[in-house]
């Protein structure tokens, strides 16, 4: 086992996977620091959720190839101690939730982060600081007032900042986000994009994603998913633009910035079968 570098998140290099005979992810080479907010973005099908399932560790390299899989820099995690150190929200955690936990209450489903259990049962004892510790949590996400509100009373936007205090009660280095604001509506879409800001500030951040609409202001850096693998990355404004948004999406993309946000000014269907695109 490595040692541990505080200033790396995500050392990846020469990552395959395959499921059977099919290669669902080929040559994956990225490097996230601390301090950095990164956007992985792509279209459905372009390997986002395999490697998403990379960074939670429920899946690992299984080819011939010789890699490097480095989180914090290990390369080995006991998965209890990743989830403390690695906030990963998905919209699948907060569907299991509803199905086995649905009146499980705000202060509950905080509190489950301890044990990362799918709400809180009778076996599960808690100090009066980590009570107070939940609380907190509730407060900085603006939610205390869903601290006895079950989770199926709730609407989508407030569940989902549920399920970010439940990473947050560990306090971990970085959070990861797939898709986050699947489901909301534009009001509730704008409250989560403001608090994905706010948790930016102190806690780095990597957003999953196909929706432009998402990338807020913060984001430092960019990786493109096309077809299997990372197709560029970088600095964002060297990544996100009109022509390597036309090529990743196989579509005419005419983007457009304002105020740090990013916008698709308009969008026109085109063949890019004829391209060979070159893998950094």
């Amino acid at each position: 086992m490595n040692s541990a570098k505080t200033h790396q998140i995500i050392d990846f290099k020469n990552i395959h996977v395959n499921y059977g005979m099919t290669t669902v992810l080929e040559n994956i080479n990225l490097t996230v620091n601390e301090g950095e907010n990164w956007v992985v973005l792509g279209a459905n099908g372009s390997g986002k959720s395999t490697l998403m399932k990379l960074f939670s560790h429920d899946i690992y390299p299984n080819t011939q190839y010789e890699f490097k899989k480095e989180i914090f820099g290990k390369d080995r995690w006991d998965i209890f101690e990743l989830k403390k150190n690695l906030g990963i929200i998905t919209n699948d955690l907060q569907n299991k939730f509803l199905n086995y936990g649905p009146k499980t209450s705000g202060m509950e489903i905080v509190l489950s982060g301890l044990y990362s259990s799918l709400g809180i049962f009778q076996h599960h004892n808690f100090t009066d600081e980590q009570i107070s510790k939940a609380g907190e949590v509730l407060k900085y996400l603006d939610i205390e007032k869903l601290s006895n509100k079950k989770l199926c009373e709730m609407s989508t936007g407030e569940q989902r900042r549920c399920i970010i205090g439940r990473s947050l009660i560990h306090s971990p280095r970085a959070f990861i986000l797939d898709e986050p604001t699947t489901g909301l509506d534009i009001k509730a879409q704008k409250s989560f994009l403001n608090l994905l800001q706010k948790l930016s500030q102190n806690t780095s951040v990597i957003l999953i994603t196909h929706n432009i609409d998402e990338i807020f202001p913060q984001i430092t850096h960019a990786a493109l998913m096309y077809n299997k693998t990372i197709y560029k990355q970088g600095k964002k404004e060297d990544i996100l633009t009109s022509q390597n948004l036309s090529e990743i999406f196989e579509t005419e993309i005419n983007l457009k910035q304002s105020d740090g946000k990013y916008y698709i000014a308009h969008t026109k269907a085109v063949s890019y079968t004829h391209l060979t695109l070159r893998r950094i």
